[in-house]
């Protein structure tokens, strides 16, 4: 099965040593798919969208609202791919983009920043939630939040601060607001690198939730399980 990586940011040269670049990241982290990667900042697009079985769209430092031509061109790509029932799974910045591109709003959250290790209550269990548990810790590091949903979704599952913490459109489109590809060393030097603009109160909580245990094996098997259908 081919994966199509949707490439929407890259990590700073000085943190590569820890955990690669997103599409390094997203290989080690889904390891069984064969992968095509687009450089969507450097305007690099699928030509045709059956090139792929399947999509995974990155994070991003960027906004889904930011007035920039491969943001648009994305949003249109995202409203392909749902019209055409493709599968689809948006992590951080991809997960705000299905709302954007397909009617919801989204926007900086009202409590701020959220970083480092967070626990997801689920809300409704899928068929492809297997093995299943009804929470699951995983690394978070976003401003932005999905505060309206688009028509046709499903809330899976909220941490205290995310209400969107994971959501369906339809069935074949699935957001993630956490981070399972981070790593905990990524995850901890992104946070001390961004103090100023996290603030440091956050940075010091964030950095004190990384003793917890992440499930990140949990959240591969359901995003495998989901994007084979």
């Amino acid at each position: 099965m081919k994966l199509g990586l949707l490439q929407c940011d890259h990590v700073a040269d000085h943190l590569l040593a820890l955990n690669g670049d997103y599409d390094e990241q997203f290989t080690k982290l889904l390891p069984d798919f064969e992968w095509s990667y687009y450089d969507l900042t450097a305007g690099q697009f699928p030509a045709t969208l059956d090139e792929c079985n399947a999509y995974l769209c990155t994070g991003s430092k960027y906004s889904v609202y930011d007035n920039i031509s491969w943001i648009h061109q994305l949003k249109h790509i995202v409203r392909e791919i749902y019209y055409e029932q493709i599968p689809f799974v948006g992590v951080c910045f991809g997960h705000q983009m299905i709302a954007h591109a397909l009617g919801g709003r989204v926007d900086k959250g009202a409590c701020g920043w959220c970083v480092g290790i967070h626990t997801f209550n689920v809300l409704q269990r899928e068929e492809w939630m297997v093995p299943f548990q009804p929470a699951f810790n995983i690394l978070m590091s976003c401003q932005d939040q999905v505060l309206e949903l688009p028509q046709d979704s499903t809330v899976l599952a909220e941490t205290a601060d995310c209400r969107v913490g994971m959501f369906l459109v339809g069935e074949r489109m699935l957001g993630v607001q956490g981070h399972p590809e981070f790593s905990v060393a990524y995850a901890q030097s992104l946070m001390k690198g961004r103090r100023e603009r996290i603030g440091e109160d956050k940075v010091l909580v964030g950095l004190e939730s990384l003793c917890y245990r992440l499930e990140i094996v949990i959240i591969r098997e359901w995003m495998i399980k989901f994007l084979k259908g």
